[in-house]
């Protein structure tokens, strides 16, 4: 069993958010952390302590407005920044939802010049991916429409189609374009990527670069994730995953606080197709969580000591049994599999591993005896509590 959940750990790799770190809100509101971050150093030096404490999470994700003040001209001192703290730049997002011209959508904008604005910002956070040593572009939007009538459905695809052909079209052998989808929120009538079919069609048209991400937390309450993702998977299409978790319509809760399980069978689905490729899948691993009450340093813990928990469970399945067990249709053999396996207890195994990888046992724990959030709080305190003043005033 410890050889197995070893080398299915020694494998895992997690990209932490850089705005995970930093303070963020609600639509009704924003809850100040003392120790949060607020600058792309501060960022980094955060997703850096959680590497330093899991061991499996070499890279940061990145979005261009918030984290690229300077934008192309700041990309390369920022890596090395990064790569000081002993840390990557991960996946590049380009910011298509904030800016006030975006009222109305980005790439489905009415206006041409809105989306020509949409486009040249994503071509520039191509550049800026490529002056950090980034593979990865990510890209999440928010267009839509809240009423019926107000928008033409079928031209917002077509303008979609033709950029994302023009970003897929720029992409070279070794970069990637993972296309993400959310069914509603901010748009309420019609989102214009609003469920896999439809990024998994944007990413076709994007060209062979293209892959689909999967967002855990972006979907209906009753929907079947995990089949979603062995579709994926079976068209050779899936390529990364935003961990989270969600109790009706949440998308930032810690990933496997409400529903473990969903997640075990995520990642049953994953090690199954790996065991019958005869090799482990390609696919990038990122946690999209912004925590407004939880310490944001802890909760990122959690969520990788869960991923690690979980793909340790996956990995103890008796894939073999279970094919034999599916092909007899032996219906209650071949549930049990997984329940024996979900039912596991690797506590001491994955203790064990990190022991033998010079890591704490327990890295929350670590954590809280080291300090560091004692000392952010000394650094950033004051800024923090300016800013939530402020905020109230406004």
């Amino acid at each position: 069993m410890s050889d197995t959940i070893f080398a299915a750990l020694d494998r895992l790799a997690i990209e932490l958010p850089s705005w995970g770190f930093a303070n963020t809100g609600t639509r009704f509101g924003k809850f100040i952390q003392p120790s949060a971050a607020a600058t792309i150093e501060e960022k980094l030096c955060d997703a850096a302590e959680v590497h330093r404490l899991m061991g499996c999470c070499p890279t940061v994700a990145v979005h261009t407005a918030w984290d690229f003040p300077k934008g192309l001209d700041s990309a390369g001192e920022i890596a090395r920044r990064a790569e000081s703290k002993g840390v990557r730049i991960g996946s590049v997002n380009p910011t298509l939802f904030q800016d006030q011209e975006y009222k109305y959508g980005s790439l489905g904008n009415p206006d041409p010049e809105v989306r020509k604005r949409a486009l040249d910002h994503i071509l520039e956070s191509l550049k800026i991916a490529r002056a950090t040593g980034s593979k990865e572009l990510v890209l999440w939007f928010a267009d839509g429409s809240n009423y019926p009538g107000t928008a033409n459905i079928r031209h917002r695809k077509a303008w979609f189609e033709e950029a994302l052909q023009t970003v897929g079209g720029m992409l070279s052998a070794d970069e990637t374009m993972l296309v993400e989808y959310k069914p509603f929120e901010p748009a309420f009538y019609h989102t214009d990527i609003a469920d896999w079919g439809m990024a998994l069609h944007f990413a076709r048209k994007a060209g062979s670069q293209a892959r689909v991400l999967v967002d855990t937390g972006h979907h209906y309450h009753t929907q079947n994730i995990e089949q979603i993702v062995a579709w994926l998977m079976s068209e050779g299409m899936l390529g990364g995953f935003h961990f989270n978790d969600r109790r009706y319509a949440d998308d930032d809760l810690t990933v496997g606080s409400i529903d473990p399980y969903q997640l075990f069978r995520i990642f049953y689905e994953i090690f199954l197709f790996g065991w019958e490729q005869g090799a482990p899948p390609e696919i990038s691993y990122m946690v999209d969580q912004s925590h407004n009450l939880k310490n944001k340093i802890e909760a990122v813990i959690q969520t990788v000591s869960t991923v690690q928990e979980v793909v340790a469970k996956a990995a103890l399945v008796d894939y073999e049994a279970l094919a034999r067990h599916q092909d007899r249709c032996d219906l209650i053999d071949a549930e049990e599999c997984l329940r024996k396996a979900f039912r596991t207890d690797v506590t001491n195994t994955i203790f064990q591993w990190r022991e033998s990888r010079n890591l704490p046992a327990d890295p929350l724990a670590a954590f809280r005896e080291s300090g560091y959030t004692a000392r952010a709080t000394a650094e950033r305190g004051s800024r923090n509590r300016a800013g939530a003043a402020s905020y109230v005033e406004s």
